[in-house]
């Protein structure tokens, strides 16, 4: 469709991308002698009218909205069966692309990013205007580091219309709120949930579920529980974490009232790396969350764009004895900085990143932070050259005790007499002994066994020599297995058609405690009653776990002067 006018007026001269309902084109505006985008609705859309009046409508409403955070919309057009869109043509990339490369992101970063689409959708809903689609793919970013939220009015137009077609939803429902996957009311809340899920996947490069398919995943956003951010970067900030957890929680009632108080809280967390810095939070290493070496370049759409943030560092001593104090007074007296405080007691230290270092150089790292060091196994690696460090445990940005050991396995390079790597495989004797004498080792016959939550029971948790280790052939292996959970589990029950009371009774009995009890209109179970519960029936929960359940309020009324057809009854 390249180089054809629309109108008479927009030449479309090359296609920039596409996505499930539509593409895009960089084109040149005529009249004004200005390039521009345009989105052209794929022709199984424009079939549907209600479709189209949707999308047109929401997106007139859409070019109202002038922010800088906003992709401007210029015009709304249709030219025969094609329906299309002129927007600002943004230089930069889709933050889909941008969290390819380079998640997991730098946390300030992903709080400047967040905080502008925040901005965005502060406007938008001043304007009774939700998005319904906040994900990376509709934000784009310059290369001045300027986030631009885009695509309003499709999203709107396609709740409005029927989606028989589950594959219209196949690229958003990783970013749907629990409501929008139950189709059930969608409000300024509903998007701040979508945008704290596109947080949670720059700052640790995954969305928090994933399945074969969206419907799948839609039932994850129902009922699972979002891992928490910690237990996958461990150096995150826990006031931004408990953003994350706040923005995302399965409650409508339990997030942020709006996008203005989310970006309050973004603020604060800047306030906070201002006055106290941020080997509080993280290693000074840019790369810390990935893990990678600290001689490498970042990518370079960041490089000017950081750099400007960076506060000046010439100061004299009476402002950094104010700051000093100032820093103090927040950190006692402010509840929100309350898990900051461990951070300063002095028992907990920061592991830094050593691989692809010499050994000198890494032992002298860890022991300036206050570790000790022990050379372990030499070990096979592709991407370390032989005599500098491969691997280390605990790993880089780990918070550990002051005087732990950090064991460091030594590059021998791409050698061939390397230990299998077993961790994680179920063991059966004869299957893991075979796989060993294959290499030419042998099983230890003196197998351990310990309870461990973060394996399933038959899992080999660890093993001596470890795997990818140079060992001489014949020696013998030993491993350590998982024996079952070491927290104690129960079984969820059924609640469904329970009073309060009744399900209550039957938490407890399970060692469950009851959680947040919503009233809401149901058809189906009588007042009163039990008709939603957060966890599936026989779903192991641990001890004390907190279940939510929604209690029904009856059938919705009814207005009495209204009959299912619609007329009045007065209407003849």
């Amino acid at each position: 469709m390249s180089n054809k006018l629309l109108v008479g007026r927009y030449e479309l001269i090359e296609k920039i991308g596409e996505g499930g309902m539509a593409v895009v084109y960089k084109s040149k505006d005529r009249l004004l002698n200005r390039f521009v985008a345009i989105k052209i609705l794929r022709p199984e859309y424009t079939k549907d009218a209600q479709f189209v009046d949707s999308f047109r409508r929401e997106s007139q409403a859409a070019a109202g909205l002038q922010h800088p955070n906003i992709t401007s919309v210029y015009d709304v057009g249709r030219e025969g069966n094609i329906h299309f869109i002129v927007m600002e043509l943004v230089d930069g990339k889709p933050l889909s692309d941008i969290i390819k490369e380079q998640a997991p992101m730098n946390y300030k970063v992903a709080i400047e990013i967040t905080k502008q689409v925040a901005s965005a959708l502060s406007l938008a809903h001043r304007n009774n205007i939700i998005h319904r689609d906040i994900k990376p793919h509709n934000i784009m970013l310059t290369k001045d580091g300027v986030a631009k939220l885009g695509d309003f009015g499709i999203a709107k137009a396609v709740s409005d219309a029927t989606l028989a077609d589950t594959s219209r939803i196949m690229g958003s429902v990783h970013y749907f709120s629990p409501e929008q996957a139950r189709g059930s009311y969608v409000d300024e809340r509903s998007d701040i949930y979508s945008l704290g899920i596109v947080l949670y996947e720059m700052l640790t490069g995954k969305v928090p579920f994933d399945g074969d398919n969206p419907v799948q995943v839609a039932l994850m956003h129902i009922n699972d529980e979002i891992k928490p951010v910690s237990s996958i970067i461990p150096a995150v900030p826990p006031a931004l974490e408990k953003i994350v957890m706040k923005a995302t929680d399965k409650f409508q009632s339990n997030r942020f009232s709006g996008a203005d108080e989310m970006l309050e809280d973004l603020k604060n967390i800047e306030f906070v790396t201002r006055m106290v810095g941020d080997s509080v939070f993280v290693a000074k290493d840019e790369h810390e969350a990935k893990g990678v070496s600290q001689n490498k370049v970042r990518n370079d759409l960041y490089d000017d764009y950081e750099e400007n943030k960076k506060p000046e560092k010439k100061k004299n001593n009476k402002k950094k004895k104010i700051i000093a104090i100032v820093a103090g007074v927040v950190l006692l007296t402010a509840a929100v900085f309350g898990a900051l405080l461990a951070t300063f007691g002095g028992k907990k230290v920061e592991v830094p990143n050593v691989v692809d270092l010499t050994y000198s150089e890494a032992k002298k790292s860890i022991e300036d932070a206050g570790l000790k060091v022990e050379r372990g196994d030499k070990v096979t690696s592709d991407k370390v050259e032989a005599g500098k460090v491969a691997k280390q445990n605990p790993k880089a940005y780990e918070k550990v005790e002051k005087g732990t050991t950090v064991t460091l396995n030594i590059s021998a390079g791409k050698a061939t007499n390397a230990v299998p790597n077993l961790v994680g495989k179920n063991y059966d004797q004869e299957s893991i002994s075979a796989l060993l004498k294959e290499k030419g080792f042998e099983l230890d016959p003196n197998v351990k066994y310990e309870k461990s939550d973060k394996f399933s029971k038959g899992e080999i948790m660890s093993q001596s020599p470890t795997g990818d280790a140079v060992a001489e052939k014949g020696t013998k292996v030993s491993l350590v297995v998982c024996s079952g959970k070491k927290t104690e589990e129960y079984a969820m029950p059924s609640l469904m058609g329970l009073t309060y009371a009744q399900a209550v009774n039957a938490l407890r009995k399970n060692k469950l405690e009851i959680g947040e009890s919503l009233p809401e209109e149901n058809d189906v179970y009588p007042k009163g009653t039990v008709f939603w519960q957060q966890y599936d029936a026989g779903t192991k929960l641990k001890a004390g776990t907190k279940v939510n359940i929604k209690i029904s309020k009856g059938a919705p009324n009814v207005n009495p002067d209204t009959e299912d057809s619609g007329k009045k009854k007065d209407d003849k």
